[in-house]
């Protein structure tokens, strides 16, 4: 039934039936929700995003080379496999997801975290997360290049989209241990655990 719901969403359905101002209405609401989950409540107490994000952040400590530019590289194949499995409008409205969540993440950088608890980090944190990332996904883009493999995936196997990115989100944040430490990584697992609960209840709201 769910990659029914997968294909409905991506494919052939709710997105296309919408504006294009109402997907982009939505897809920036989203993107400012994932900045402001990043940068005031996860990334200033070192509980690092998943995906392509929390890769790009290992890769540039072992490369030395820029965040945004490895983030960059990596996320073109992606939006490639992206832009032929669904289309250009896809493509459009993810490179504008993207170039929001720039912005956003740009602005609140000089301000503090909302605050240092574990637990409001977790719940907060994934909750405001998981929303913002559901919206991109429900209106027909996606933020990160896990998520286009993370829609492929659930239209193939009886997973969620929501339980496919914390599978490749598992893998990252195991292998974070041997940067940032072991509870940092727990944190960051427990933190899309909520997050990925909340994406799959965003998706399959009628």
């Amino acid at each position: 039934m769910y990659r029914r719901r997968a294909h409905y969403y991506v494919n052939q359905g709710y997105f296309r039936k919408a504006s294009l101002f109402k997907n982009g209405f939505f897809i920036f609401c989203g993107a400012n929700l994932v900045a402001v989950a990043l940068q005031l409540f996860l990334v200033k107490n070192y509980v690092i995003d998943g995906g392509i994000v929390g890769l790009s952040i290992m890769l540039s400590h072992i490369v030395h080379v820029d965040v945004g530019a490895l983030l960059l590289l990596l996320n073109i194949p992606f939006l490639i496999v992206g832009y032929f499995c669904f289309g250009s409008r896809f493509l459009i409205l993810s490179l504008y997801a993207s170039s929001v969540l720039a912005g956003g993440t740009y602005i609140l950088a000089p301000f503090e975290e909302m605050t240092n608890n574990p637990i409001l980090v977790i719940l907060f944190g994934g909750l405001i997360l998981g929303i913002g990332v559901g919206l991109i996904i429900r209106f027909g883009a996606c933020l990160d290049g896990t998520e286009v493999l993370a829609i492929l995936f659930s239209e193939r196997s009886p997973l969620t989209i929501g339980q496919c990115i914390m599978l490749f989100n598992f893998i990252i944040f195991t292998s974070s241990i041997f940067l940032f430490g072991v509870r940092e990584a727990a944190y960051s697992l427990a933190t899309f655990f909520v997050a990925y609960k909340t994406i799959d209840s965003i998706i399959m709201k009628e």
